[in-house]
């Protein structure tokens, strides 16, 4: 089989499954599961299994009013591949706390998703995770007396019987050592954003002329390269200058954004990076990029959070210092973010779907996580040259 051509055919000959296909939601995360089923039930039929309604197991996380709760799982799982989805940003889920209304934090949703694999109670076949935005993953590494909370929940999901986790776009991928000998795929949406970027914006040049790529700091690098190579485009950067002498909300703040590399003057630049919360730093930049005579400013982010609001960036947009913010529907987007002119939602659960019949067939994942073929025949479809063909 050619990895780079996976198709329905390859994936769902039943002789071939490891297991029952089973997907479970966490609270929060039915969006993305629903979506991802949807996939996999059309696969299942082009090959003949019309039976198939859907995959996904019933569930729920239900609460006492003291706050209290257990995982439940409606239907059984003995024996059955399953594939737990667990979404830790989605603060939109709320429950009922002494009378109050309080909504689940990423610590609950973490906990939501242990209580579901106690539920199967170790009667499944295995278990794997689906968590897009890794729990505790900003919290990567120790400078100080600090908790190392990413790596700890790891080593807890490993503990209690999880085989694979499935994450996109890890803030710090080493966090896969907490867990060496797990099954640990960080995987990039790489080629979905640029469907997504052309789509929107279909005469937009990626000649090295024209575009350029410019890293909002030190930590987003790799994947700002990576973006730079396929396209055959220059890097540009920036990198953060703080104050190391006081701390305000918990690090050191950030006193200015320093620029290395060429001239913008005149060239549509694309930026990307893994989170925007507050969005300020990203805004910061395409201000600076905007007075070095930027023309039009494309930002991307795998996570939208917004954790701000969207006032600073419908100020930014109608001022004509951003072009667009591309995200993605691995996590949570607030309704009124989808709403907006200036925000394309980049849809990840096709993806997503691969790499779940992928690993319920035992094959190998390496042409999905390495998009390049794809990528060369989207670019290739648009004209568009690669690398450093231009």
């Amino acid at each position: 089989m050619a990895e780079q051509n996976l198709g329905p055919r390859d994936f769902f000959a039943k002789e071939d499954a490891i297991a029952d296909l089973g997907l479970i939601a966490c609270p929060g995360a039915e969006e993305l599961c629903k979506l991802v089923d949807s996939h996999l039930v059309r696969w299942a039929r082009e090959v003949g299994n019309t039976d198939v309604d859907s995959f996904i197991i019933p569930s729920d996380c239900p609460r006492f009013q003291s706050g209290d709760a257990k995982g439940l799982v409606k239907a059984s799982t003995r024996g059955d591949d399953l594939y737990i989805f667990v979404d830790p940003g989605n603060y939109s889920v709320t429950y009922q706390l002494f009378g109050y209304e309080n909504h689940l934090s990423p610590d609950d949703h973490f906990q939501n998703l242990m209580r579901l694999i106690q539920a199967v109670a170790g009667r499944a076949h295995r278990i794997s995770v689906i968590m897009p935005s890794l729990y505790g993953g900003r919290q990567h590494r120790r400078v100080s007396r600090e908790s190392l909370d990413c790596a700890f929940a790891l080593q807890q999901l490993r503990d209690v019987g999880v085989k694979n986790i499935i994450t996109f776009d890890a803030h710090d991928p080493r966090v896969m050592n907490a867990v060496p000998t797990m099954s640990f795929d960080n995987v990039m949406p790489t080629y979905q954003v640029l469907k997504c970027l052309l789509h929107h914006v279909p005469d937009v040049s990626f000649h090295k002329d024209n575009f350029m790529i410019v890293s909002p700091d030190e930590g987003a690098m790799n994947r700002n390269m990576y973006y730079s190579s396929v396209l055959g485009c220059n890097l540009g950067m920036f990198y953060k200058r703080r104050d190391y002498s006081r701390i305000v909300n918990g690090r050191n703040p950030i006193v200015a954004h320093e620029y290395l590399g060429e001239s913008v003057e005149g060239k549509d630049v694309f930026i990307a990076d893994d989170i925007i919360a507050s969005g300020e730093s990203m805004l910061d930049i395409a201000y600076e990029l905007k007075m070095r005579g930027a023309r039009n400013i494309f930002t991307c982010c795998t996570f939208p959070l917004f954790t701000a609001g969207l006032e600073k960036f419908d100020k930014a947009y109608n001022d004509g210092i951003i072009k667009a913010v591309l995200g993605t529907n691995l996590t949570y987007r607030k309704p009124e973010l989808l709403e907006r002119e200036w925000y394309y939602d980049v849809d990840v659960s096709k993806y997503t779907a691969y790499f779940i019949a992928a690993i319920n067939h035992d094959k190998s994942v390496s042409s999905i996580i390495d998009p390049m073929t794809k990528i060369r025949t989207l670019l290739d479809k648009h004209g568009i040259p690669m690398g450093g063909e231009q």
